[in-house]
């Protein structure tokens, strides 16, 4: 399967919408830890694990746009209370990780990223029950590693996100070739046909910046057998964890542990 050119996409107009990196960073609370992963030369990404047990399921976790990792020191403990260990990745140039961010290395990052939680957690005796989860803008890497690694995981889980489905042609500069753009649609949209694990996608009913629907045709386009629905009623896009969180963690524990 040809690898879509994300480099495209690259463009400093681009980046500075998709993109609001934030190096904010906390000490990890008791019990938490952080680990810096090096992802190129003199570049490295700051991800933080949360353990529940050696037993448990674990999520590898891709935030949004405007998110840090030590942000979600106050929501791990609900996932520790549903027994599921959290590992949250940050991206270049967010909390404490070098670089800039682009979108390309958003995509290629998240492989090495990934290769370092599984060794890991290979290292320190944890379960091999790896599942991957992506909010908004973190569908991006969360695609892509449900589509390169999914002899690794067990399921995707996708939040408020579009992951790309409906194209990036907007962004094509008045005169320029559509030829490119297209390819890189047409590879993306092959990509994510390939993806076969079980999906469970989590949306807000009234969430404006990427409205249901978007979520509906990317879970539409992936090539899962098994696809679960949860939306959150009366929920936009970042406020659907608090206003639906005991529907919300309810279907995350059923996922990872059904």
């Amino acid at each position: 399967m040809p690898e879509p050119d994300y480099t495209l996409l690259d463009r400093q107009e681009i980046l500075e919408a998709m993109f609001y990196p934030r190096r904010d960073w906390t000490v990890p609370p008791r019990g938490a830890s952080d680990h810096a992963v090096p992802v190129d030369e003199d570049v490295f990404i700051v991800c933080r694990f949360y353990p529940h047990s050696p037993q448990a399921p674990s999520i590898i976790y891709f935030h949004g746009n405007g998110e840090v990792a030590c942000e979600y020191d106050d929501v791990a403990p609900i996932y520790l209370a549903s027994g599921i260990n959290l590992f949250v990745a940050d991206y270049r140039g967010y909390g404490a990780s070098t670089g800039r961010p682009s979108f390309s290395t958003l995509v290629s990052d998240s492989d090495q990223v990934f290769l370092f939680f599984r060794e890991f957690l290979a290292r320190v005796g944890y379960a091999k029950r790896l599942y991957v989860m992506g909010r908004s803008l973190g569908a991006t890497p969360a695609l892509e590693l449900a589509a390169r690694s999914p002899e690794h995981l067990k399921g995707l889980i996708l939040e408020s996100g579009a992951g790309g489905l409906g194209g990036w042609s907007r962004w094509m500069r008045p005169g320029e070739d559509v030829a490119p753009w297209e390819e890189l649609q047409k590879r993306h949209q092959q990509k994510l046909s390939h993806i076969t694990l079980p999906l469970l996608t989590i949306h807000g009913e009234w969430d404006a910046l990427i409205p249901v629907e978007r979520a509906l045709e990317l879970r539409e386009a992936l090539n899962s057998r098994q696809k679960e629905l949860v939306v959150i009623p009366q929920a936009g896009h970042n406020d659907l964890f608090y206003r639906g969180m005991e529907q919300y963690m309810e279907a995350v524990r059923a996922f990872v542990k059904g």
